[in-house]
């Protein structure tokens, strides 16, 4: 059997196709109710510790991550910073080494911080996932797109996907850029120039200013909310511009596809990227999305449980 060529998941930058088919597939029969029938194994992490460390308020990858953990027997710890010695002036780094010498097997860590996952990473021989750095990456979110976008059109390969919003501070932009790019899809970006990174092109996407010349012929619209905790500046003049020209709503919806698929990783701000009618639409699946975020991720645990059988440290 194929396996995961890291004991980390720190980003889908360094996954290969084939890593992330194993993921997807392993989901797949997960949500099938095939997959632990035929392994023989309904709680795999029976006995091992998970501790979700999040820097950063969370509702649904929080929860998500621990009904995974949970269903495949895991014991799941809920870190809070907020009570913990890290209030009294103690280094992440300490922080990290104290809870390494309890023996946990994964850490699932969430951080403002770009790169922290991988400094972590660095310093414990727990298996480490990122739940989201910064304005870097958010893989498993990108991992729970490419899921859905399959199990709705049957394949990523040739898909057409406009991504609406903030895309210089959305980490999930970045990793769904980085898993529908070498998955074969065709990826637009669309916002205000303000919140385009510089030089993204070179990822392979197109960059659109015009949010209807982005999305008129494509097949799935990712729906971004601005990440106004993460900028420094005002970059738009205000929600109402902003809501007026790159907001989706059902007028704009009437010059895509009839069939085409509304996405948003959430947290949604109902009125300014995307209103309440197509949120709540027939095209709408942002709470398959959610559905989805919990099979995903526990393929995630089972595989990298699988992978740290073979790991001597």
């Amino acid at each position: 059997m194929m396996r995961l060529k890291s004991k980390n998941l720190l980003s889908i930058e360094e996954l290969t196709p084939e890593e992330i088919l194993l993921i997807l597939d392993t989901a797949k029969s997960i949500k099938e109710g095939s997959f632990f029938i035929e392994k023989k194994e309904p709680y795999p992490l029976k006995g091992k510790i998970i501790i979700n460390l999040f820097y950063e308020p969370s509702t649904r990858t929080r929860t998500s991550f621990e009904i995974a953990g949970k269903r495949l027997g895991g014991e799941i710890i809920n870190f809070d910073f907020s009570t913990s010695s890290i209030s009294k002036g103690e280094t992440l780094k300490d922080t990290m080494l104290n809870l390494q010498a309890m023996n946990p097997d994964i850490m699932v860590i969430r951080h403002p911080v770009s790169g922290v996952v991988n400094f972590i990473a660095e310093k414990v021989s727990a298996s480490v996932i990122n739940a989201g750095d910064g304005a870097h990456e958010h893989p498993t979110q990108a991992l729970l797109d490419l899921f859905t976008i399959r199990e709705i059109f049957g394949n990523i390969k040739g898909i057409k996907i406009a991504i609406i919003g903030d895309i210089s501070h959305s980490r999930v932009a970045r990793s769904n850029i980085w898993g529908l790019k070498k998955m074969g899809a065709s990826v637009k970006i669309a916002g205000p120039p303000t919140l385009i990174p510089p030089q993204i092109e070179k990822l392979g996407v197109e960059v659109f200013y015009n949010v209807d010349a982005a999305i008129e012929d494509v097949d799935v619209i990712m729906c971004l909310r601005l990440q106004r905790e993460r900028q420094s500046q005002n970059l738009i003049p205000s929600l109402r511009e902003f809501s007026r020209f790159f907001g989706i709503n059902q007028e704009r919806l009437k010059k895509t596809k009839d069939k085409v698929v509304i996405m948003h990783p959430g947290p949604i701000n109902r009125g300014v990227e995307i209103n309440s009618e197509v949120a709540e639409g027939k095209n709408s699946i942002i709470l398959k999305q959610v559905s989805n975020g919990v099979v995903v991720r526990m393929a995630i645990f089972y595989l990298l449980a699988l992978r740290r059988q073979n790991v001597t440290y």
